[in-house]
């Protein structure tokens, strides 16, 4: 289902859009939505609370693991491999 959004532009912003989208050959309509969706895809998709505590769960759990340099050396040789 698709919703309406009216959304009020001094005369000046509405002319530098119109014209932004008239270089790209594509309505006024299809420019503002397609701008809103990048805008969208750049928000991360969780609060930082919630990312702070999947970092504080993860954090509680002791798994066996190398130096860094022995993780690196093993990376290497598996893109040579």
């Amino acid at each position: 289902m698709s919703k309406r959004l009216q959304v009020l532009l001094p005369d000046r912003e509405m002319t530098d859009i119109q014209r932004l989208a008239r270089r790209e050959r594509l309505t006024v309509g299809e420019w503002v939505r397609r701008t809103l969706r990048e805008a969208r895809a750049q928000e991360p998709v969780s609060d930082s609370e919630a990312k702070l505590k999947a970092v504080r769960r993860g954090a509680e759990f002791s798994f066996p693991s190398a130096d860094i340099e022995r993780i690196l050396s093993e990376i290497e040789r598996g893109y040579q491999a």
